[in-house]
């Protein structure tokens, strides 16, 4: 547990509650959470199930209308014939994530992961008494792992490797001929991928992809929380090879019983046509957010090497501006009243010179946040 940290950023937020419960305005620009309220049919089909009462158990791996309906939205977006009895619904990505380290990984087996990255991953292998290799990452692979950095941080204790598409929290993503790439190092040292595909729906460049499209044997995860707006419904799922479905069923008895009934419920009108038509409109609100937040942020001297086109988050280079990201952070917050996660939170890769910005407000809250942002700097801050 000593090695287990807290997110950092909580502090901060907690921070600004107290700074709001004062009357002080906080433009946040360090919540991961879409700020859209999950879609009307979403919600309807939710209140229809409570009213038929679907209040019991599921079956641990889920509905099986969900599991039939994920598998069908492979087929249909991506072109992937996926068996219905190869997808796990979990509750929330994290579920889907503790379950495959917990199922995957041994006491000292090593999961090769990038730096910068999503904190919780590390600690997930750390649970499980694995080894998380954090390879530190640039911009030169696009924040990214990839096939020749697989390749040279491989040891012989390694189990798996972890990439995520798009990324928390750099926001870039993996082509699908690098993520082919990845998949057969991995393969070729007989160990595994692992692809965390959580921010899939909110591409800005291109066609959202999967790796089951040129890998249909790895591991990939994915979540109703970010471009279906269901945060707190807690609600993801898992797609495994056929030998493992198993295995990870019977830990998923034990760790949860089965993913929240009503959410799933829920869930099942989360891939109906008048829910993605919602989905895409939102799809372009976070698009228009990050072509004014990026340029903006840029002209004030924060430096991005390379554009995001995924997620709602950039990462940028504050070491022009600022000695130490987290003091930086916390003199926002104080004095411009803007709320930002400083790079602590996701690794050991510099840091001090990293901030991560997060689009998740109104476009109006962007601007107040680069109007403030600019006065600070002025003022020598």
């Amino acid at each position: 547990m000593a090695q287990i940290q807290p997110f950092h950023v909580m502090k901060l937020l907690g921070r600004a509650r107290e700074l709001e419960s004062r009357g002080r305005s906080i433009v946040h620009l360090e919540i991961g959470e879409p700020d859209f309220p999950t879609p009307t049919p979403i919600v309807e089909a939710a209140h229809r199930a409570l009213e038929g009462g679907a209040t019991h158990y599921t079956p641990a791996a889920g509905l099986p209308a969900l599991r039939e309906a994920i598998a069908g939205h492979y087929g249909d977006l991506f072109g992937v014939s996926l068996s219905p009895d190869r997808v796990l619904v979990t509750p929330g990505a994290s579920g889907a994530l503790q379950l495959l380290v917990a199922t995957l990984v041994g006491p000292g087996d090593g999961v090769l992961m990038a730096d910068p990255g999503y904190p919780c991953n590390r600690h997930f292998v750390r649970l499980a008494e694995g080894v998380p290799i954090q390879v530190p990452v640039g911009a030169a692979t696009g924040y990214q792992l990839d096939a020749d950095t697989v390749e040279a941080a491989w040891r012989t204790d390694t189990r798996a490797a972890l990439v995520a598409t798009p990324s928390n929290p750099t926001g870039t993503s993996l082509s699908l001929d690098a993520l082919a790439a990845i998949e057969g190092v991995c393969a070729r040292r007989g160990g595994l991928l692992l692809v965390d595909e959580i921010y899939q729906g909110l591409v800005y460049e291109g066609r959202p992809a999967s790796v089951l499209e040129v890998a249909p044997d790895v591991f990939v995860v994915n979540s109703f929380s970010k471009y279906f707006g269901m945060t707190g419904w807690r609600l993801g799922w898992l797609v495994a090879p056929r030998q493992y479905v198993e295995p990870l069923e019977r830990l998923a008895q034990n760790l949860f019983l089965a993913a929240p009934t009503l959410s799933q419920h829920a869930a099942l009108a989360a891939f109906a046509p008048q829910t993605i038509c919602i989905l895409e409109e939102r799809r372009e609100a976070f698009r228009a957010r990050r072509d004014f937040l990026l340029p903006a942020l840029r002209e004030l001297g924060f430096v991005f090497p390379c554009a995001p086109d995924g997620a709602f988050y950039l990462y940028g280079d504050c070491s022009a501006l600022a000695r130490d990201s987290f003091e930086f952070a916390g003199a926002l917050l104080e004095d411009a009243g803007v709320a930002v996660t400083p790079g602590l939170d996701f690794g050991n890769n510099a840091p001090a010179r990293h901030l991560r910005f997060a689009y998740t407000t109104a476009m109006d809250q962007l601007e107040e946040g680069v109007r403030r942002i600019r006065r600070f700097l002025a003022a020598g801050g």
